[in-house]
């Protein structure tokens, strides 16, 4: 077996251990930095290099750390796992997806248990899984975000294998995979890169110290090491896409960045493949360009996160207008109007939050909706709240179904969170498992620091490290059979599988999109094609001018047929979708 490595950084020698036996490496004639040796190595054996005599390092190309991300790696031989079920790919177009965290998502907390409950999410009606992040961190429970070693799975989820059963299990469901993978920065603790090479630089800063190195000395290879992991993603697991994080913080000044490439190769591999394979971006740019083709002169991602139909969303149903709702919240039902058919609110407008003009428009005409990502509640949205509570905890049932509405039948890439299609009561908070004491402090001292600037009580915020707070997220699905929870998740499936049997749901043009609103009486209307989606957030009943006679194809709470006058009169905090006649 080959063992390679790329160590710059080793003045003199780099040693291959293997299960406790020093094999030297040799230089890579052509291949600067890179140093090579060959070893039998059966599944499972310990590994790991050493540079200049130093310590045993665990390998930066590891696929699994059976011990953590401090402790050695073991070989993964290729093809070791036999398949179930081929797996022709899902594409994105008219995908509905669903967020979910491996390690609240059962009590157990882990890709078998997880794979266990997908009956129900394929039930659901949606079409891919969007899992957050499985590279490994330090402990047993957290976000995942603070990962390294990333082509590793975290071993508490139960290793490669367990994500490859899990994966199996979802194709035969039906259901696609998309993985949450983090390229903007790795977790301060058990990150051993800095010793191999140049992985990190100087030359820019981020939230997170010194950012990862996409344009400075050296960053040809830190490039080549995060596409070869993206693509092993899709590659090895058979996954569908890649959800990447934060793709605002990557700092990246060459001409053809980083993103770009990615782009290229992982079409180049769906093509090599035979199957579509997609990207989705979180950016809070409001940028066009995140999306649009390569060949049109953008970046060339397939979707990316809108925020800000999010925000416009949240404070038209829950009146919040501090930090970033402020500007959403000075007119939300015009907000969501917006959102609805242009995608962006800030597209060259003021942003309050930043201090300055924000965003690009978006071209409606060239731009498919489904570009675009949806939602109520993502673990962001949720998580970075003090209580980590889900919008059940403050809205009754008939504005939760209105916001359902609006997202599963909204010209947008319809995206849901664990448990929000039953109206799930338990809170998703913030939480972390760090072994080393210092940072474990950094993080409680500094959570709690930052929402007592917000006049929040000190002992009110949740310890990120007490094993409680991770308790407290995890799903209690007793709930689903229990009222009103199971009345929301019928309606969620309604919604799911109206869009699934009506093409005007599906329909990629946004510039077609129409919404009427009115302010004062907190009614919207949005017209797509046929259809009609009609939502009261008021405290009263609305009388909702449809333009012509409609039928009720689903309704929500008290709602009244348009007569021939054409008026829908919905009860307080009511919905329907109706079909034009």
């Amino acid at each position: 077996m080959l063992f390679e490595v790329w160590a710059p950084r080793a003045k003199e020698r780099v040693a291959l251990w293997l299960a406790g036996v020093e094999h030297p490496m040799t230089p890579v004639a052509g291949r600067a930095g890179w140093w090579s040796a060959e070893a039998a190595a059966p599944e499972g054996t310990r590994y790991g290099f050493a540079l200049d005599g130093g310590p045993v390092l665990p390998d930066p190309r590891s696929r699994r750390q059976p011990e953590g991300p401090d402790g050695p790696s073991a070989v993964v031989l290729p093809g070791s796992y036999d398949w179930r079920h081929e797996w022709p790919g899902r594409a994105l177009a008219g995908a509905v997806l669903y967020e979910l965290h491996i390690g609240t998502f059962t009590p157990e907390g882990t890709l078998d248990a997880a794979a266990g409950r997908l009956a129900d999410v394929a039930g659901l009606g949606v079409t891919h899984i969007e899992l957050m992040p499985v590279c490994p961190f330090p402990g047993t429970h957290g976000w995942g975000y603070e990962g390294v070693s990333p082509w590793a799975v975290h071993e508490p989820y139960g290793g490669p294998e367990a994500l490859k059963r899990f994966v199996d299990t979802a194709h035969g469901h039906g259901l696609g995979v998309v993985l949450d993978v983090v390229h903007n920065h790795l977790g301060p603790s058990g990150n051993h890169l800095p010793a191999f090479g140049p992985y990190f630089t100087d030359a820019h800063r981020t939230p997170w110290g010194a950012a990862v190195n996409l344009d400075a000395p050296g960053s040809d290879e830190v490039r080549a090491y995060l596409l070869g992991s993206a693509l092993a993603w899709l590659r090895e697991y058979r996954l569908d896409g890649l959800r990447l994080d934060a793709v605002h913080a990557l700092a990246d000044g060459r001409a053809l960045t980083f993103l770009e490439e990615l782009a290229t190769a992982v079409g180049a591999l769906g093509a090599e493949l035979g199957r579509p394979l997609f990207l989705i971006a979180e950016s809070d740019l409001c940028d066009p360009r995140t999306t649009t083709p390569v060949k049109a002169g953008g970046i060339g991602l397939h979707a990316q996160w809108n925020d800000d139909f999010h925000h416009a969303l949240h404070s038209a149903l829950t009146g919040e207008s501090q930090g970033y709702y402020a500007d959403f919240a000075r007119a939300p039902m015009a907000a969501l109007a917006k959102t609805l058919t242009r995608a962006f609110f800030h597209d060259g407008t003021y942003s309050s939050f930043r201090g300055r003009v924000h965003g690009r428009p978006v071209d409606t005409d060239r731009t498919p909706a489904h570009r675009f990502v949806g939602y109520a509640q993502t673990h962001d949205q949720i998580g970075n709240r003090a209580l980590g509570d889900r919008l059940s905890r403050s809205l009754d049932p008939g504005t939760l179904a209105c916001a359902a509405a609006l997202v599963l039948t909204g010209p947008f890439t319809p995206m849901l969170f664990m448990g929000e299609e039953w109206g799930a009561r338990t809170p998703w908070q913030f939480f972390t498992d760090h072994t080393d004491p210092r940072l474990a402090r950094a993080v409680r001292e500094g959570r709690r620091a930052e929402f007592a600037a917000h006049g929040w009580a000190v002992l009110d915020v949740p310890d990120p490290q007490d094993p409680a707070t991770r308790d407290r997220s995890c799903l209690d699905r007793s709930e689903r059979s229990r009222e009103p929870h199971a009345r929301l998740l019928a309606w969620h499936r309604e919604l799911i599988a109206l869009r699934r049997s009506h093409p005007d749901l599906n329909d990629p043009d946004l510039a077609s999109v129409r919404v009427d609103h009115d302010e004062r009486a907190r009614w919207l209307l949005v017209r797509r094609g046929g259809l009609r989606i009609a939502v009261n957030l008021s405290d009263g009943p609305a009388a909702i001018p449809l333009g012509g006679p409609a039928r009720v194809l689903a309704s929500f709470g008290s709602v009244t047929a348009p007569g021939a006058d054409g008026v829908l009169r919905p009860a307080a905090r009511a919905c329907a979708v109706l079909a034009a006649e």
